[in-house]
């Protein structure tokens, strides 16, 4: 959720509402104009902030716990919660007065460990060891975490705090690395050749500081001048032995030479004769905007291939960080007409295909009507080549016609590390959580949701007059609760949703005929210590026969295999794993070699060969 300066902020939410009312005013068009479907169960929910309606498919909630009570306020963003981050048994839970930690040891009965109350907004979290890192933008954060705003410019706190967590009911501030943009959000990179080094990529949405409040902070218009503080990522570098001198390190220039637009390759302006026709085209480039990415608002790093992906409001720029001081460009790539503003990124698991989100409207509004477009406030499909270019392809947004009252856009989410398959969950604020799968680069569709209906009730119909109204449309939301997921991610088998106004919920994934229970049975055999969505790791399944058994279900549901050599190997796979030891891995061994002669007459013979793979390496651990 954006903060930007003043001055950009009005002229964002301007734009956002010219935007608004054009999608409201269109004439009707033909259906691939006009999103979502009209028929969804998710529609028309009863409103409540704790008695709301309920829809759900192919997920179930297994608990959900309230706010802590320093935390439970609706008033404005100042007690929302924000983003999550996983470590051994807790979740840390940012808000943008504080965090809490989570004791998830009983997933069905969490339990607070501590609260730690500290203005700090927005608290983008991330954990790595006992350390506990919370990203501070705007005016209000101070240095000692009080409330009550800063009297004095040297007590302002704009950067990343950092926190002792070794003891987890008592966290300890350790060091406030001030920045000259502020935080609003990060990166952790960890150095590829020394373990005691961990960077972090800053991404801060401000305008710099005065540097009579920092030394050496400096605005200006050039994203070649190595002095100006705007067109950079701010790297901090931290001893993990030694936080407390954690510092500001020369930053991560990726901009430069972006100005005029990048390489635009696919959407670009002038908008297309479709949307213009349907009266929603996207409004003239405002000439006080910068014409090329200052900044980003995520960045996604991928410490095992090297790579980073970068949300740049305009672009989506690949990075290689091989070495994390002196990262380089690879490609940038733009869709000016339908993307407002690029959010979060994620990568496939064998880095070959990129999600970018788009939190069009900044977070605050109502963007998934049944008059909203498609392809903005949704994701966006991306494939990467050899050499790490980009290419455009499918669009996705939430499928179901959210009310006026629940603000809604794509938001934060991670992958579901089902073999064979590219699964992305993700928040949608009050559109809820869904599941999109993304296999086919050009054809994402939804597989699992869970939503509640919206806070706040709608308006009387006789009540706005036009003084009213235009006092709503200058106030975050519409003078609505702004609540919903912020982020909803898959860590160790469970879903966990930070709920911004409610808390925290948890849910299970279902078996359904999108979706099956060795596909969920074999996402469960990964398991990592720590998760930061924004540091994304490799996901690597064990030796199992339900992953064989997950290859066996997608060639069933896709009919990539003929039915009868699927029904043929789910029999062989259940005589092998009723023997052991050398009988087991030599009837495994057999079934490979006959997988390996089905492979030129499948449909998809491509995961045939994957499965024969699987079958051979289930084999050699069955020795």
């Amino acid at each position: 959720m954006p903060t930007l300066p003043l001055e950009y902020d009005l002229m964002r939410v301007m734009r956002s509402l010219i935007l608004l009312l054009a999608t409201a005013v269109a004439p009707t068009v033909a259906s691939a104009q006009t999103f979502p479907s009209k028929a969804d169960p998710r529609n028309n929910l009863k409103p409540g902030r704790f008695d709301a309606g309920v829809a759900a498919s192919n997920m179930k909630l297994l608990s959900f716990s309230p706010k802590p009570a320093q935390f439970d306020t609706v008033r404005g963003l100042t007690f929302v919660n924000s983003d999550l981050a996983f470590g051994t048994h807790f979740v840390y839970q940012a808000n943008f007065a504080g965090f809490t930690i989570w004791d998830i040891t009983d997933p069905a009965k969490p339990s607070i460990t501590s609260v730690v109350q500290c203005i700090t907004s927005q608290g983008d979290p991330s954990i790595y060891g006992n350390l506990l890192f919370i990203s501070a933008e705007g005016a209000g954060n101070r240095n000692d975490c009080g409330s009550g705003g800063v009297q004095d410019p040297k007590d302002h706190m704009a950067g990343v705090r950092i926190f002792d967590v070794s003891n987890p009911k008592a966290p300890k501030l350790v060091k406030n690395v001030q920045t000259c943009k502020g935080s609003h959000t990060h990166t952790l990179v960890p150095s590829p050749t020394d373990p005691n080094i961990l960077y972090i990529y800053v991404s801060g949405q401000q305008a710099a500081r005065p540097e009579t409040e920092l030394a050496g902070c400096k605005n200006g218009t050039d994203p070649a001048d190595p002095t100006n503080s705007l067109f950079q990522l701010d790297i901090i570098k931290v001893a993990l032995n030694r936080p407390e001198l954690a510092k500001v390190i020369p930053g991560a220039r990726i901009f430069t030479g972006l100005e005029e637009g990048g390489e635009c390759k696919q959407f670009c302006l002038p908008a297309d004769a479709r949307r213009a026709a349907a009266g929603r085209a996207r409004p003239a480039a405002d000439p006080a905007m910068p014409t090329g990415p200052r900044n980003c608002h995520d960045v996604t790093a991928y410490p095992a291939l090297n790579l980073l992906a970068a949300s740049c409001s305009t672009h989506s720029i690949v990075v290689d960080i091989s070495n994390p001081e002196k990262p380089v460009r690879l490609d940038a790539l733009t869709d000016t007409n339908n993307f407002q503003g690029r959010h979060t990124a994620a990568f496939s698991n064998d880095g070959k295909k990129l999600i970018q989100t788009d939190e069009w409207g900044g977070g605050t509004g109502p963007m998934c009507q049944a008059s909203s477009m498609i392809e903005l406030g949704g994701n966006t499909i991306i494939s990467l080549d050899a050499k790490k270019k980009q290419a455009q392809h499918a669009y996705f947004k939430l499928p179901s016609a959210q009310t006026a009252e629940e603000n809604c856009v794509s938001h934060n989410g991670g992958i579901i590390p089902v073999p064979g398959r590219d699964l992305y969950v993700q928040g949608w604020y009050q559109g809820g959580v869904n599941v999109m799968d993304f296999t086919d680069q050009d054809k994402a569709f939804e597989i699992a949701y869970f939503d509640r209906g919206p806070i706040d009730p709608p308006k009387p119909v006789d009540v706005p007059s036009a003084a009213a109204a235009a006092q709503a449309a200058g106030v975050r939301g519409g003078g609505n609760t702004i609540g919903g997921s912020w982020g909803a991610y898959y860590w160790n088998g469970l879903i966990f949703s930070s709920e911004l106004d409610r808390g925290l919920d948890i849910y299970e994934l279902t078996p359904s005929a999108q979706l099956s229970a060795n596909e969920i049975a074999a996402a469960k055999l990964v398991t990592f210590t720590e998760y930061n969505p924004q540091s994304q790791p490799k996901m690597k399944w064990p030796p199992a026969f339900v992953v064989v058994r997950s290859y066996v279900d997608q060639l069933v549901r896709g009919n990539g295999l003929a039915l009868d050599r699927t029904s043929a190997i789910f029999a062989a796979l259940d005589a092998a794993e009723m023997k052991s030891g050398v009988a087991r891995a030599a009837a495994l061994n057999a079934l490979a070699l006959q997988v390996d002669g089905d492979v030129k007459a499948a449909k998809d013979g491509a995961r045939v060969r994957t499965m024969a793979g699987e079958i051979r390496r289930l084999a050699t651990a069955s020795k």
